[in-house]
């Protein structure tokens, strides 16, 4: 099994390539950042999100996460991301959703010719002996405004897109601090990785970049 690395900040374009290359090879495709996701909305759907025991429930649904149920849209919201942020600094549950992740690319090894695993310590942690390892990443400008236009809010005035731009590239500042500053498992690339910048380049001119650097062309 081919297995590929993809890691990055958030809104860097890391997720699309993942989708892209899985789609193109008819690789098997794992957003790790959804199991952070789950669990953290697991928490708030139970009204355990603000319980002085977060680390010892976040764990409790970590053991009994269904990796199936990672596609609902309310995994997306700004509230299940900033707690899912929040609750990837506990070591255990780390422990826990790695050892899932790892399942999830031994379980499937027979069934597909390849893995693209994207997230936050794919190459470092997960698949640390990947045959290709991305680090993606843009500025937070960039990101901020790669997020406004997911929301697809075309009412703004512009004094309010402004607003809400500002707030973005401060919540994205805060998350990559968060990230890049945990004691397990910080953000950073592996070694070994090819660091691509997308501040200047669209999703199908990453995609080209990346399938080059695959396929050795």
């Amino acid at each position: 099994m081919i297995e590929i690395a993809i890691d990055g900040t958030a809104a860097s374009g890391k997720g699309t390539l993942a989708k892209k290359l899985a789609k193109k090879y008819g690789f098997v495709h794992l957003d790790t950042g959804l199991l952070y996701r789950k669990v953290a909305n697991e928490l708030i759907i139970n009204k355990k999100d603000t319980s002085s025991n977060l680390a010892y429930h976040s764990c409790e649904i970590a053991r009994n996460l269904n990796l199936l149920e990672l596609n609902k849209k309310e995994l997306r919201s700004e509230e299940t991301a900033k707690l899912a942020s929040f609750i990837a600094t506990y070591t255990k549950l780390r422990e826990i959703l790695n050892s899932k992740q790892k399942e999830f690319v031994a379980n499937n090894k027979t069934k597909f010719p390849g893995c693209v695993l994207d997230g936050r310590d794919i190459g470092t942690k997960i698949l640390p002996n990947a045959d290709f390892k991305f680090f993606i990443d843009a500025s937070i400008d960039i990101r901020a405004k790669r997020r406004l236009l997911e929301k697809n809010i075309s009412f703004l005035h512009e004094n309010d897109e402004k607003c809400m731009l500002h707030s973005l590239i401060i919540e994205i500042s805060e998350r990559d601090k968060l990230d890049s500053s945990r004691k397990t498992s910080p953000l950073v690339p592996a070694n070994d990785a090819h660091v691509i910048d997308t501040s200047f380049i669209d999703a199908e001119e990453l995609l080209l970049k990346v399938t080059k650097i695959i396929e050795g062309i």
